[in-house]
């Protein structure tokens, strides 16, 4: 790529927090026409280093450029009429609008003192075609899976070149709850802007996705820079030695997981099922297995766990713990029984943010234990610190704010709430989303080594070599029915799981 003046510039930018130093004298540049990457572990300074360049945090120390002109960014508001648009990984638009009425959400057309709804839809529908999308706009907005409304999200982030060109689209996490073919679509579109000369900062954990659609990568790593790269120049072993700071001999040590005697049964399930959400199923889940869930997304993976956790009711079958039949009233019931669910949906369902990491940990101890029979201080502080440790949560002060933790340590402290319970069972699902490589690595680690202690695990992932590393027994599901169970081997590879999701059948 010919090198030209950058459209941004970043220049020694530092940040600090009460408790941590989260950016030290960081610079960043941003071409126009390029896909650059962003790259470090949760904790390197990604979430800080683009809060600063949208006016959420300002910086301690450091400058700006945009076009070569110093700026100072005061707010998002001001970020977006300098040309800087963010889309995040949550969609924040209105489903219950049309796809017109998102796109000028704000930004409202109008006919004297009316609103001119042809106006808004027309001009919609050219921004649309403009970009190479087939998207009704007047079509109400949650009509459309989550790929399009992320689409639509960007067209609304990028559409106003009269009113604000767009120089610089920041786009955080937007193939997280996406599918490989929605993936495809989304970069189809990076692609075009990119080709219009748009300069679109990228951040994704999945690193085939940055080899695939980045020109360059810039690489944190706690807060510092660890440098700025070609992406054709940097090969994967390489990239990922920068991000955590040491050698891949560490993450490429957890083999598959080795075929074992099974224990006795923990959870067993006949026939349990919930019209409308999943089949009747059979499923029996041993002491020191893990037992993973394989299938495409909306096959039924999260409602199976629901299910078995009480945080949905079934209405048919039978479930056995311990070989003792139990009916889930709810949540509580499974928790008293020895089971534990970390959900997908970290943010809404089970970190509180507000709290701080200590409040977060305890919780689930607390609600078992009832409310009106608080844990001792001091048990409560020798717990934290047992498992803020064990864990490696950063920064290592349980008093911080749960919500200020980056993803990856979030899902830590989701982690050791529930592992303080001691469970029979822990479900786990998607818990390596959005985090980055080195937090992964740790926590399928934590994973083997629970199942080695002799706990039964439950392991839903979307990232199906990941389902085949960790697990013992494999269950497939496809439109919502358990198809098989596939006990995990040499003859088990990703190509016979995906012909069973195809064929419905075992191969």
């Amino acid at each position: 790529m010919a090198e030209q003046r950058p459209v941004l510039q970043m220049t020694g930018i530092s940040k600090q927090f009460p408790a941590v130093r989260a950016l030290s004298e960081v610079d960043f540049r941003l071409f126009p026409g390029e896909i650059h990457a962003l790259m470090g572990e949760n904790g390197a300074g990604k979430s800080t280093l683009i809060k600063v360049l949208t006016g959420v945090y300002e910086a301690d120390a450091g400058t700006v450029e945009l076009d070569g002109a110093r700026v100072r960014i005061t707010g998002p508001h001001d970020a977006q009429q300098l040309g800087i648009s963010t889309v995040y990984q949550e969609v924040n638009l209105c489903p219950n609008l049309s796809v017109a009425e998102n796109i000028f959400l704000g930004r409202e057309r109008t006919a004297g003192r009316l609103l001119s709804w042809r106006r808004m839809r027309r001009e919609a529908g050219a921004m649309v075609e403009a970009l190479g999308l087939s998207i009704d706009v007047t079509a109400q907005l949650d009509s459309y899976p989550l790929a399009i409304q992320q689409l639509v999200a960007i067209v609304r982030a990028v559409g106003f070149e009269a009113e604000a060109p767009a120089k610089v689209l920041i786009l955080d996490e937007p193939t997280s709850s996406l599918d490989q073919d929605e993936v495809q679509v989304l970069f189809g579109l990076m692609r075009r802007l990119r080709d219009r000369g748009v300069a679109i900062l990228f951040v994704s954990h999945f690193l085939e996705q940055i080899y695939e659609v980045c020109d360059r990568m810039t690489v944190l790593r706690n807060g510092t820079l660890v440098g700025e790269h070609l992406v054709a120049d940097l090969d994967r072993v390489h990239l990922v030695r920068l991000m955590i700071g040491r050698e891949m001999a560490s993450l490429e040590a957890l083999e598959t997981a080795d075929a074992r005697k099974p224990g006795a049964p923990v959870v067993e399930a006949e026939q349990v099922g919930r019209k409308g959400s999943i089949a009747p199923f059979d499923l029996v889940i041993r002491a020191g297995e893990v037992l993973g869930l394989a299938g495409l997304l909306g096959s039924g993976r999260s409602e199976m766990a629901r299910l078995l956790f009480g945080a949905d009711h079934a209405d048919s079958g039978r479930l056995r713990i311990g070989g003792e039949q139990v009916t889930l009233h709810g949540p509580h019931t499974a928790m008293t029984r020895g089971i534990a669910f970390c959900s997908e949906n970290r943010r809404t369902e089970g970190l509180i943010p507000e709290l701080t990491v200590r409040e977060n940990i305890i919780l689930a101890m607390q609600a078992a234990r009832g409310w009106l029979r608080p844990i001792p201080r001091d048990a409560v502080d020798e717990l934290v610190a047992k498992y803020v440790k064990a864990l490696d949560i950063r920064p290592a002060d349980p008093e911080v704010a749960a919500g200020s933790l980056s993803g990856g340590n979030q899902q830590k402290v989701l982690l050791a709430r529930w592992l303080i319970t001691e469970p029979k069972l822990l479900i786990l699902d998607e818990p390596t989303r959005g985090i980055d490589i080195g937090a992964k690595s740790e926590i399928q680690k934590l994973v083997s080594t629970l199942a080695d202690d002799g706990m039964s695990l439950l392991y839903i992932s979307a990232e199906l070599e990941e389902v085949l590393r960790l697990s013992h027994t494999i269950g497939v599901l496809r439109d919502r029915t358990l198809i098989a169970r596939l006990d995990n081997g040499p003859a088990v590879t990703a190509d016979t799981v995906m012909e069973t999701i195809a064929s419905g059948a075992h191969p």
